[in-house]
């Protein structure tokens, strides 16, 4: 039987907003749910859906996904999609693209903030691993070309706090250069930076 070569997904039709919302105290707390965190990550990802869509997507109840995403609306993270909305059947978009958080959430004693913040970077963390056991799972079903293009890289570099941080950011400028870029062909692709320190005993 001919090896037929998978289709490349495109990528969401509605345009990405470029804005990226920062977490205070109170946002944070309202984003701070595993089914949310989800459902933002799905309509970042993948674009408009009703609640209906959601629930089927992420094995939920379309009750659960539509208080969900009404509390995401309250704290500014989604929004009504109109052009999309026919009759009663209500379109959900992501309101901005990126999270980021607010300086004096680094530094709360607050229990119930650091405990939302754990929640929420520990919920991002098991989003990564599923993404990257997928990718793990399906490569072989792509093109060549997108199996060799992939990375999975580590590096162990001696710096201080002030240049961990200018690290970070000149990769996050470098992929920023690359937004908007589209041609035949493209696939939606996610670039995963973790960067943290260690002790040698860790």
């Amino acid at each position: 039987m001919p090896h037929q070569e998978p289709e490349i997904p495109d990528a969401p039709r509605a345009p990405k907003p470029e804005t990226s919302l920062t977490l205070d105290a109170r946002s944070l707390r309202g984003l701070a749910h595993p089914l949310r965190i989800r459902l933002l990550k799905t309509l970042r990802h993948d674009g408009p859906a009703t609640a209906s869509q959601l629930a089927e997507r992420l094995g939920e109840s379309s009750g659960a996904t539509s208080y969900h995403l009404r509390q995401l609306a309250t704290h500014g993270f989604v929004e009504d999609d109109p052009e999309r909305g026919k009759g009663r059947e209500r379109w959900w978009k992501a309101a901005q693209e990126g999270t980021r958080f607010a300086e004096e959430l680094h530094n709360s004693t607050d229990p119930e903030v650091r405990g939302a913040a754990d929640l929420f970077m520990h919920e991002v963390a098991n989003i990564h691993t599923q993404e990257l056991g997928t990718w793990l799972g399906t490569s072989r079903d792509w093109p060549e070309e997108w199996a060799r293009s992939a990375d999975m890289s580590d590096f162990t570099l001696q710096l201080t706090a002030e240049q961990l941080s200018e690290l970070n950011q000149r990769m996050h400028d470098l992929v920023d250069s690359y937004r908007g870029l589209s041609a035949e062909g493209s696939a939606q692709v996610r670039v995963h930076t973790h960067s943290f320190p260690r002790r040698p005993t860790d």
